[in-house]
């Protein structure tokens, strides 16, 4: 596994489980913090779990040197999120030499609750 810290993700109580071969996952157990005022999971900490999954996936077929960074996302909310643990699981579909295009699906105790489609550019990591 291609090991990428990610702060964020740190922050919110996130933990990546898998990230290689352009396949990731990211599972969050759920505390009062993550939740709206009707008691399920807010949309954003869904959008947020979603987005920094297809982009573990998007990263992890990248060579040394190169990073991504999301270009697009559109996320289908199907039910509304309850549980104790989410998991996000993305896949690499299309791998060019600009854009990764990626589907990711949330999971909620098993039960898919979100779906999303995202395109993230290829990029040179100027950062080291």
């Amino acid at each position: 596994m291609k090991e990428i810290k990610f702060p964020f993700l740190d922050h919110i109580g996130a933990v990546l489980i898998r990230c290689e071969n352009g396949e990731a996952e990211v599972e969050l157990k759920t505390q009062p913090y993550h939740l709206q005022h009707l008691g399920f999971v807010h949309g954003g900490v869904i959008s947020t779990l979603m987005d920094n999954t297809g982009w573990y996936a998007a990263v992890s077929n990248l060579a040394e040197g190169y990073t991504s960074v999301t270009m697009e996302i559109k996320i289908n909310y199907l039910k509304p999120a309850s549980g104790k643990t989410l998991k996000a699981v993305a896949a690499v579909k299309r791998q060019g030499r600009s854009t990764s295009f990626v589907t990711i699906e949330l999971f909620d105790e098993e039960k898919l609750v979100a779906f999303a489609t995202g395109t993230y550019a290829v990029l040179e990591d100027k950062s080291k």
